[in-house]
């Protein structure tokens, strides 16, 4: 081991670069071990087909952390996010509904489908709003561990509820509830309006193998607000150039302190001596010293892949084991001859923000039923933006990219066949259900990629495809993620972290995993 660093990386996605950043503009000699040829993991833009790009995972900005962006002057490396702010959601009946960045255009348009709806618009925006603010700094903290928290745990945790207190007992009720209810029935107390509730169901259920009927999903709600508290900083948007531009800003920035970032660099192991990380093995043979190791990648990959299981606790091999990730998105790219034409769309302006296919909460709960024992949605819910309407880089003049996340879809989907089988028969009930609504879309398709949440996990690494490194649910958040014990990022193996999104405060582009993770090993390494 000729080489050595004061600290080696493991993953070259947005958190480990962001990690990566911190230690070196602290001064740390700090190398970045990426295993694919470019880096951004999750968040990466690529040319799959000739003059078209990309954004294949993540494809949309929303809670990249405001700290982050600020304290690597991310805006100087080419960090440009491009808002979206409006969304449309076609219906079956011929009708639509739409959401303004104006809050008075979109009490308007929920007028149309329901005066109660319009006039409770604003008290569901409040409540949301006073919710968010609420847990806000729960998102910045490292998670004390309950069953010994330490002076600096109990500092935090006294801090924490004398805020919560202090917000009053009716958002203190309201918290409590949210954390635990559906969505479904979060909605219910606020709108009658089919539509409306389906289309401020979604984020409840993004990411997760649970219906909007299922208990906790309002929590997922609540973590999607997080980024209307940050304001412009934070606000719906795509990246010019697609995700991936957010993390080469991000590398950018940790080169300018003096990072060093490898691609086609796959680790194989850390080099465990004496309850000690001591460096890297990489899989051409290579080892590589540290003083300290990092891992960006998920738990999975953390705890049972890089590292022996007997230099690890019996409990938190068990609990990584039972772990769930349970991958339930996939993702299809599309190459267009031309623009989509929906045949609801009254307004063509919304066209450049995001479509969302919900028409009904039975529609989205049907969506669920269809995956929740396996293979995929006959009728999808569908999460679409087409970044080439405002960033007309992406694709040749006059042609366009359309980029749609789809739910659900199960990691095994034996019933349809082998794995290409799956993924074109996937892929059709995709494209078939947004051609319900956009009839022409078949004839303007260039090129179609599809990715299984199985084709997710080969491709960037994430363990089942779950695009949160690990389900935002109750049991899987703050001091339990990603196990109780190990949740202020070290782990029992001294020199070992982690910063990925498999962490609090978890998944998104957020940057937050590998922020705290960085001054965690600052403070130890101090």
């Amino acid at each position: 081991m000729s080489q050595e660093y004061d600290a080696i990386v493991v993953g070259g996605g947005h958190n480990g670069l962001t990690c990566a950043a911190y230690l070196a503009k602290a001064g740390r000699k700090t190398l970045v071990l990426e295993r694919r040829h470019l880096l951004g993991g999750a968040a990466v833009s690529e040319e799959i087909y000739p003059g078209f790009t990309y954004t294949i995972c993540s494809y949309v900005v929303s809670l990249l952390r405001p700290e982050v962006i600020q304290e690597l002057e991310l805006a100087k490396h080419g960090l440009q996010i491009m808002p979206l702010d409006s969304a449309f959601a076609p219906m079956e009946n011929g009708d639509s509904f739409a959401n303004y960045a104006d809050p008075a255009a979109t009490r308007e348009e929920i007028r149309r489908h329901s005066e109660r709806d319009a006039e409770n618009y604003s008290k569901f925006s409040q409540v949301m709003y006073e919710m968010a603010f609420a847990v806000k700094p729960i998102i910045g903290m490292v998670p004390p561990d309950p069953a010994g928290p330490g002076m600096r745990g109990l500092r935090d945790m006294r801090d924490l509820f004398k805020h919560i207190h202090g917000l009053g007992k009716r958002t203190f009720h309201d918290l409590t509830k949210v954390m635990t209810m559906s969505v479904a029935d979060l909605l219910e107390e606020y709108f009658e309006a089919d539509i409306v509730k389906a289309l401020f169901a979604l984020n409840g259920i993004i990411g997760t193998k649970l219906g909007p009927q299922s208990p906790g999903t309002a929590y997922v709600l609540l973590h999607h607000y997080m980024g209307e508290l940050d304001g412009a900083f934070t606000a719906w948007g795509g990246q010019r150039g697609g995700t991936g531009g957010v993390s080469e800003a991000i590398a950018s920035a940790a080169r300018s302190y003096g990072a060093e970032i490898r691609v086609n660099a796959p680790v194989a192991q850390v080099i465990v001596k004496n309850g000690r990380a001591v460096g890297v093995a990489l899989e051409n043979g290579d080892e590589i010293r540290a003083k300290t190791v990092v891992s960006a990648a998920d738990p999975r990959v953390t705890f049972r892949k890089l590292v022996d299981e007997k230099d690890l606790p019996e409990d938190l091999v068990t609990a990584i084991d039972n772990f769930k990730f349970r991958g339930s998105s996939g993702k299809v790219n599309l190459a267009l001859d031309a623009l989509p034409k929906f045949t609801a769309m009254k307004d063509p302006s919304l066209i450049s923000g995001m479509m969302e296919i919900c028409p009904s909460m039975d529609y989205l709960e049907r969506a669920y039923d269809d995956a929740a024992y396996g293979g995929f949605s006959k009728r999808p819910y569908m999460d679409i933006i087409i970044p080439t309407t405002v960033d007309p880089t992406m694709a040749p003049p006059g042609k366009h990219v359309m980029s749609i996340f789809v739910q659900y879809a199960s990691y095994d989907m034996p019933e349809y066949g082998d794995r290409d089988q799956q993924r074109d028969a996937f892929g059709n009930a995709v494209v078939d259900t947004l051609t319900e609504f956009a009839p022409n879309l078949k004839d303007i398709i260039l090129h179609k990629q599809v990715l299984t949440p199985w084709d997710i996990e080969q491709q960037i690494g994430m363990a089942e495809g779950n695009i949160f490194a690990g389900e935002l649910t109750l049991d899987q958040l703050f001091f339990a993620r990603p196990a109780p014990g190990v949740a202020d990022y070290r782990t029992p193996i001294r020199s070992y972290y982690q910063c990925g999104s498999g962490t609090h405060p978890g998944g998104g582009i957020t940057g937050g995993p590998g922020r705290l993770g960085a001054l965690e090993i600052l403070r130890d390494k101090a």
